[in-house]
């Protein structure tokens, strides 16, 4: 007698169903892991504010941008200080990369049946998650330069604020991933990214600097980040940029820095620690 077997009709599943899972568990896990360490949260937070508040104050009104009824010097700082603080936010948290490797977790990540994609993902949100928190949290601060955000100015202030610690998250995910010392890491750090900071018109204006670094400065995507902020901030103070290429920038910067991290996560093998 002929036997007939019965086949169950497969059901595709879509490709984003999954990516988001791991995605989002890998988002969680970054959030949950930053918060337990109350030292990290305290000193992320505190270090720029020592810094804006030391450095604001002891310059003082001596600081003039050349604004109409000038802008001290602790006013002029505050939305770099806020970069800062989404700087060291992003960039840290993306240490966990190189912890992860150590202890085991990113090697089992790695080996389950989860896109490249949906890792890179994950932990980058995480990263831009708590540096934008972070950064908005800062922003409470505000009034105490005498500013009074608008509705209107709030939601782009925000995204401004998101755009750039997507882009530095990412950036310290590509630099973070290949690596296997956080000694090293400390290094590229000291010797690539606060450069990039004290370049990004944040204690300095554009329009004050030498020639040459007028161009190293214009070709700064955090300068059009802080540019932005400050638009935002202080709509009457001079720009040197318009909002609208600023933010046109931030979203390129953004994009360029996740498709990097993305070609950097798929083309290094991650090796257990020794």
């Amino acid at each position: 007698m002929a036997t007939q077997t019965a086949t169950l009709p497969t059901r595709s599943v879509p490709a984003s169903a999954g990516m988001a899972l791991p995605a989002f568990t890998l988002w969680w896990r970054e959030l949950v892991r930053f918060y337990r360490q109350r030292s990290r949260v305290v000193g992320v937070i505190a270090s720029p504010l020592v810094f804006w508040v030391v450095l604001g104050s002891g310059f003082g009104t001596s600081f003039r941008t050349g604004s109409a009824g000038g802008q001290n010097y602790l006013d002029y700082t505050y939305p770099g200080t806020l970069i800062m603080i989404v700087l060291f936010t992003s960039i840290f948290t993306m240490m966990s990369v190189i912890e992860d490797r150590k202890e085991g977790f990113l090697l089992s990540v790695l080996v389950a049946p989860v896109p490249r994609s949906a890792i890179v993902l994950g932990k980058v949100l995480g990263g831009t998650t708590l540096a934008a928190v972070q950064g908005l949290i800062f922003l409470l601060l505000a009034p105490l330069t005498g500013v009074h955000i608008g509705l209107a100015a709030l939601p782009l202030i925000i995204l401004t604020v998101f755009l750039v610690s997507f882009a530095l998250t990412a950036l310290g995910f590509a630099i973070a991933w290949p690596m296997d010392s956080t000694s090293a890491f400390h290094a590229i750090i000291n010797l690539f990214l606060i450069p990039l900071w004290l370049l990004s018109g944040a204690l300095f204006p554009l329009s004050g600097a030498s020639g040459w670094l007028r161009i190293v400065m214009r070709m700064n995507p955090l300068t059009y980040g802080v540019e932005a902020l400050r638009t935002l901030l202080y709509p009457q103070s001079p720009v040197q940029f318009s909002l609208a290429s600023a933010m046109a920038t931030l979203v390129l910067f953004s994009l360029f820095m996740f498709g990097l991290a993305f070609v950097v996560a798929n083309r290094r093998s991650t090796k257990p620690a020794a």
